[in-house]
């Protein structure tokens, strides 16, 4: 355990987080300058402040780093600190590195809290965490420090759109650790992958993957002018059957540092089932079919899906396939979201080859399989279905089973969620190059709900109660 030879002092946290800071300032008037205090944190999204001068003894106070939302004080004498400011402040000794092989710091942990929080703000366990913050987080940073960090209680819940599946979500603070793990290591994997790998990548997601499936399709057909075939995947059961050996095997290559090398290997091997809440009916695990269940597959196998770590580390899995097709086959014309992927080709038979070679690949490599309901070979002119849209002739459509369940969503929302619902499909629709038709649907199924909508059929209106 690391500790600090200094009194250590409470403070109370400013709560919640998200509001702003106040525009007060405390100011010392010292021979003829004025110094602002570190009495009241900075606003939300602005850069972490080194330390002040302390007026009435003009000495300089140590670094220290401002988190968002905590009211900290650096008007402290010489001999008495805080704890989070000494410890995010200080340098690990020369033993200390050595002996633990850590190369990250208090400030690099509090990024990863940042990230982390972005989107999580109103979960149980987010809010159970940020009301110690500074403990909590100077805690976890001690058992990463000296190694006896473990993760905690996942909670379980069902999803039922598109389809139904179980979902795993780690603790708050087993997050933060997962971003603080991706934050120091992706780069030197995203270097490696082919530019055709999408989802969980920064600027790669679906809007990405459409265009530039739309612009492999006009290239390879020559606008359209000849006739061209895709071949497209899907692997079986993808998360809950990759091998957890194959994947730690991969990192290793890349991750050679053995503290960071330990780190993946703990979130890795950790099984959730071992200890887990399940939320919702318990009769709705029922819905997911059983060889499409976690709970169901040996320890070895399977990643818990909703958790960052598991979408990096997919990406990490399925590289080895990429190069592979890109390489070893020779496809030009490939693209890969998750773990659906398309080849482009003119000839059917060259088609049918690679995937032959695909299906003698992943087995022997990668412990998967495709499966054979979703392998689907076709000319392009009928449109190739890819990540929501549909590419067509000159245009990209919204898949037709996402305009109705939208239609469907927007029939059966209150009236209070109605707003966000409605505004969230009218965007996701308008990435499609071609989709007037689909967003007047749903602009006339808000109408019937007494709401109104833009010219451009773009976005809808609160609806404003005049009784």
């Amino acid at each position: 355990m690391v500790t600090a030879n200094m009194t250590e002092r409470n403070f109370n946290l400013v709560l919640p987080l998200a509001q702003k800071a106040t525009a007060m300032r405390e100011i010392d008037t010292t021979d003829s300058s004025q110094v602002r205090s570190g009495a009241v944190s900075k606003m939300i999204g602005e850069n972490l402040r080194f330390g002040d001068v302390d007026s009435k003894t003009n000495n300089s106070t140590p670094q220290t780093m401002i988190m968002h939302g905590i009211r900290t004080s650096t008007m402290a004498i010489r001999t008495t600190t805080t704890r989070i400011t000494t410890i995010a402040g200080r340098v690990l000794s020369a033993d200390e590195n050595n002996h633990n092989n850590v190369d990250f710091s208090f400030t690099e942990l509090a990024q990863a809290y940042f990230d982390c929080r972005k989107h999580k703000r109103n979960t149980a366990s987010a809010l159970a965490f940020e009301q110690n913050l500074e403990r909590n987080l100077l805690a976890l940073y001690d058992e990463l420090l000296d190694g006896t960090y473990q993760p905690g209680t996942s909670i379980c819940f069902v999803i039922t759109r598109p389809k139904a599946r179980e979902v795993w979500a780690a603790d708050f603070r087993d997050r933060i650790v997962h971003h603080l793990f991706y934050n120091k290591i992706s780069p030197r994997f995203y270097a490696s992958f082919i530019v055709d790998s999408c989802a969980c990548i920064p600027g790669r997601g679906t809007l990405y993957a459409a265009k530039r499936l739309e612009s492999k399709v006009r290239s390879i057909t020559q606008n359209w002018s000849v006739p061209a075939f895709y071949l497209k995947c899907d692997l079986a059961n993808f998360f809950v059957s990759i091998d957890k050996d194959v994947l730690f095997t991969q990192i290793a290559k890349k991750v050679t540092e053995p503290w960071w090398l330990a780190l993946a290997k703990t979130i890795l091997y950790h099984d959730p089932r071992t200890d887990y809440t399940f939320k919702g009916k318990p009769q709705s695990i029922e819905l997911v079919p059983a060889h499409k269940r976690l709970t169901n597959q040996p320890g070895k196998l399977g990643l818990p899906i909703g958790n960052l770590s598991s979408q990096f580390f997919a990406n990490i899995y399925l590289n080895e396939l990429d190069q592979h097709i890109k390489h070893r086959i020779g496809a030009k014309y490939y693209i890969r979201y998750v773990d659906d992927f398309l080849l482009l080709h003119h000839s059917p038979q060259w088609l049918n080859a690679a995937l032959a070679d695909i299906n003698s690949f992943l087995p022997s490599r990668l412990n998967a399989n495709l499966n054979p309901s979703k392998t689907i070979l076709q000319p392009i002119d009928r449109g190739v279905d890819f990540v929501g849209q549909v590419i067509m002739p000159w245009h990209r459509v919204t898949r037709k089973r996402t305009v109705n369940e939208a239609i469907r969503r927007i029939n059966i929302t209150p009236d209070s969620e109605l707003f966000e619902v409605a505004n969230s499909y009218f965007g996701l629709l308008g990435q499609a190059s071609k989709s007037q038709k689909s967003r007047a649907r749903i602009a006339n199924a808000l109408r019937w709900r007494g709401h109104t909508i833009n010219k451009a059929l773009s976005k809808t209106y609160r609806k404003v109660d005049h009784g």
